[in-house]
């Protein structure tokens, strides 16, 4: 009997606007409010047009966190009750973000939708987040995303087909006909591991990666997957078939509330990997976010490489990848609030450098249109032109490809990039739950104070050093690839030496505002008088700049603090 498709009345709700990276809300909120996921997800399929959407393929995936199957379902029923024609899912509902963008891509789908609250916690008490991504594979641009909250704030029904039930422990073909529906609808359940897999074999030189992880030289690595999604990728990819021990993957079970952890890769919140590193016995460390777009890498006892200088060296060692090796560099890109490491790369190399706003769109608008291969961001996002989102496990391969060219450790390929082009000492402050009205009469007062001429050229004094204002305003982006412009992309003051100091309020929180400020201070000449100093340096404290230190002694690339703006 064919399955009923049923129209069912609903009322907006006015706080579902997509940020940087989709909409997030805690759990409670799309459990407790009727209709809240059903709303947003008609939202995204009535985006699309109805001749596009009739019979096309979408993909769907997500890190696993709680509710996500519960979503799943949702999805698959909406879906096909608005006419989408097959649905591409991952095994258990289970995919990355990265493997998402490649699946899509792989099979011309219309696009994706993304199942993550990236590396916010999950569980029942955690937060939940949806996404679209576009045919490109990337996060939906701006105009599509005010489409959808448009959409939202004046929704009043929704289709679904109630009935529909799909099996996502079984890989293979499921398929339902439909209630006036001329064509079956078709779920597929795909192992994306091997996809994804299959993708960075065609990017990296498996057998030199092979060589250097268990080769009669072989290095000794710890990689952390901290109950996030990428665990199946880490353990088919790097132990089974690049040779590493499996006691080298920790964490790479997936958990719907990340095994209690907060699946951030950052030194805060990966101690299990940080703590095993620290002795010495490792030569290579890296963690993963829940949905293994973001990475963060380290050396041996701990050398913590800051995610601006790794996109930086990648940039300066990026011929031993061999992708890029055929392709050529057809650009480098950063958000503006990333460090200006990668800029004297850039510079150096003769490569074009583009500033964007934060939001990996910027950078897949780009890629389509053949400007951009290596991008990065200092929230721990590195990515190529490959797909179109960041992605972790690449990033993880790159700097393996670097060690087995070079034949040096992590921290002397730092130590080398930092004489030959300096450092920037690069800190950021977060400030969350802001009360939003406070947060943005704080900022415009900010750019009043910042926009009068009296302020280019005043000096301020820190220690020994003296830091002249050369420029300050609020960043405005022109797309060079369709020429849209961004504006209030966040305040910044830029001194005479490159250093800069950056206001901006972020689009990723689920609740209230985040105030972000980044201090990214240049050094040219970089002394290592002896241990102690080598190790100021390693880890990121500037004495003499008189920079904000973390408040930790082991590392300083970012302090997450919590506080109430006065």
């Amino acid at each position: 009997i064919p399955l009923q498709v049923v129209t069912v009345p609903t009322a907006p709700y006015p706080d579902q606007r997509p940020g940087t990276d989709g909409l997030r809300k805690s759990v409670c909120v799309f459990q407790s409010r009727r209709n809240y996921l059903h709303n947003f997800v008609q939202s995204i399929l009535s985006s699309i047009d109805l001749r596009d959407r009739q019979g096309s393929t979408v993909v769907v995936g997500g890190d696993g966190r709680f509710f996500n199957q519960t979503a799943i379902e949702v999805i698959v029923q909406m879906a096909a009750a608005n006419g989408v024609g097959r649905l591409i899912i991952g095994h258990h509902g289970i995919m990355s973000t990265p493997a998402i963008s490649c699946v899509i891509r792989k099979y011309k789908a219309i696009g994706g939708i993304v199942l993550t609250a990236s590396h916010n916690p999950g569980g029942p008490h955690g937060d939940f987040g949806i996404k679209f991504n576009t045919a490109n594979g990337g996060p939906a641009k701006e105009a599509v995303s005010s489409k959808i909250f448009l959409i939202s704030r004046t929704i009043e029904e929704f289709a679904i087909c109630p009935g529909l039930k799909v099996d996502l422990t079984t890989l293979g073909r499921q398929t339902f006909d439909l209630e006036n529906k001329f064509k079956p609808f078709t779920v597929e359940i795909v192992d994306s591991v091997e996809s994804y897999a299959n993708l960075l074999r065609n990017i990296f030189d498996f057998a030199a990666l092979k060589e250097l992880l268990s080769g009669d030289h072989r290095i000794k690595i710890r990689l952390d997957a901290m109950h996030g999604v990428a665990g199946p990728y880490v353990r088919k990819i790097l132990c089974e078939e690049l040779g590493c021990p499996a006691n080298s993957a920790i964490n790479c079970v997936p958990m719907d509330d990340f095994g209690g952890q907060h699946p951030d890769p950052h030194p805060t919140y990966a101690t299990d990997l940080t703590d095993s590193m620290r002795d010495g016995q490792y030569d290579f460390g890296a963690a993963f976010d829940a949905d293994g777009d973001r990475n963060m890498i380290l050396g041996k006892h701990g050398f913590f490489v800051t995610p601006s200088d790794s996109v930086a060296v990648i940039a300066n060692n990026i011929f031993c990848i061999p992708y890029f090796q055929h392709t050529g560099v057809r650009g480098f890109a950063r958000s503006m609030p990333t460090s200006a490491a990668l800029d004297r790369v850039a510079k150096a190399t003769k490569i074009e450098l583009y500033e964007t706003p934060t939001g990996w769109k910027f950078f897949g608008n780009l890629m389509d249109a053949g400007m951009l291969s290596l991008c990065g961001e200092e929230s721990f996002g590195t990515g190529g032109d490959h797909i179109r989102e960041k992605d972790g496990l690449w990033a993880v391969l790159a700097w393996l490809s670097i060690l087995a060219s070079r034949r040096q450790s992590v921290e002397d390929i730092v130590k080398d990039h930092w004489l030959k082009y300096g450092r920037n000492y690069f800190t950021r402050y977060d400030y969350e739950d802001v009360d939003i009205d406070a947060a943005c009469e704080m900022m415009e007062d900010l750019e009043m104070m910042i926009a009068d001429k009296s302020f280019v050229r005043q000096r301020f004094a820190v220690e020994d050093k003296i830091y002249q204002v050369e420029k300050a305003d609020n960043f405005e982006y022109t797309d060079p690839a369709d020429s849209t412009i961004s504006r209030n992309q966040g305040l910044r003051i830029i001194f005479s030496d490159g250093s800069r100091i950056i206001y901006r309020l972020s689009g990723t929180g689920r609740s209230g505002a985040t105030v972000r400020i980044y201090i990214d201070s240049y050094e040219k000449e970089l002394i290592f008088e002896d241990t102690q100093e080598s190790e100021k340096v390693a880890y990121g404290f500037s004495h003499k700049t008189g920079l904000p230190q973390a408040p930790t002694a082991y590392f300083s690339a970012k302090e997450i603090t919590r506080c109430t703006l006065p």
